[in-house]
């Protein structure tokens, strides 16, 4: 997808639509709609229904938290009446308030489901390490006013790549069956003053990158060994682990999915990063059974139908980071 693109208005489309969405989670409880508070998914199913003349319903590829950003948000919907692309993003748009926009919607086959078929999520955790504090970028980026070793984080980091129990960084109030999720990678680097912790894996546990983010600054600033990440994995015990990290600096960045479904790729965020230049669905997948299962290939006591039935709760399992 180039960074400019022709919106067609002449076509109606019909059956599944998927959209990319991008949102400030500042002034939200998070993605899921609640009654008490404002929410994401509730702003952008009441902007399409005004679209549609007629309620609107989508799901998305991974909820978020309150506070915390997205730049690639995929969600999906059934068209309840025919619209033009351009009516659907154009539309939205003007109908939703200035703190979401949808980017893109796009055709897609009647098997596609934005949760269930989603091979991989990636966020990006932002922290801002100077010793003033910040102003333009107060709102999505967490400041650290102690100098941070990003080498030493990104090396302590290494022991959570793979499969594990990620009990020690899951929230209380987490209500995922199972803890064990596939980490594919995590990466910390330092440009300028921004260090940026970069992780990507199946799914995610409810605080499950803020509470590693809180981790590994510890381990910046020296408050911890190198190991520490290590002895916290094997603890599997939250209450033992480091403060979590805010949700101001957490930034949800890419959803991949099979090739098949053809959906737009576009420059990786957010746009204080744009500056590395990577676009989604870069990183290569690791051979695991989630992604083999999820590309078409059926795995022996998995039912695709009923997901939430399965023992194999970590193909499947998905909860707020």
């Amino acid at each position: 997808m180039p960074l400019f693109e022709f919106l067609d208005d002449s076509r109606p489309l019909t059956g599944r639509v998927a959209l990319g969405v991008e949102y400030d989670g500042s002034g939200y409880c998070g993605w899921q709609r609640l009654k008490q508070a404002p929410s994401v998914q509730a702003a952008l199913e009441e902007a399409l229904g005004k679209v549609a003349s007629t309620p609107v319903k989508v799901l998305c590829s991974g909820r978020t938290d309150s506070g915390v950003h997205a730049t690639r948000q995929i969600v999906h919907f059934d068209a309840p009446v025919p619209r033009s692309q351009k009516a659907w993003v154009f539309g939205a748009n003007a109908n939703l308030p200035r703190d979401i926009a949808v980017r893109w919607a796009v055709p897609v086959a009647e098997d596609f489901h934005a949760r269930f078929l989603a091979l991989a999520r990636r966020y990006r955790y932002v922290i801002l390490n100077q010793p003033n504090r910040p102003v333009l970028e107060r709102a999505n980026a967490t400041w650290c006013r102690e100098p941070l070793d990003e080498r030493r984080m990104h090396e302590a980091a290494q022991v959570l790549v793979g499969e594990h129990d990620f009990s020690s960084f899951r929230a209380a109030g987490c209500q995922s069956r199972s803890a064990w999720r596939h980490l594919h990678f995590i990466e910390v680097a330092r440009y300028g003053p921004l260090v940026v912790i970069d992780v990507q894996a199946n799914a995610f546990l409810h605080h499950m990158i803020r509470n590693i983010a809180g981790a590994l600054v510890a381990v910046g600033r020296g408050d911890e060994d190198a190991d520490y990440m290590g002895r916290l994995l094997a603890l599997r015990d939250r209450a033992r682990a480091n403060v979590t990290a805010p949700g101001c600096g957490l930034h949800f960045v890419d959803s991949v999915y099979d090739e098949r479904f053809a959906l737009p790729r576009e420059p990786l965020g957010p746009n204080l990063l744009a500056f590395l230049g990577e676009w989604t669905g870069e990183r290569p997948l690791p051979d695991s059974p989630m992604v083999r299962y999820r590309r078409g290939q059926p795995l022996a006591g998995i039912d695709p139908e009923r997901p939430e039935s399965n023992d194999e709760a970590r193909f499947f399992g998905e909860a707020r980071p």
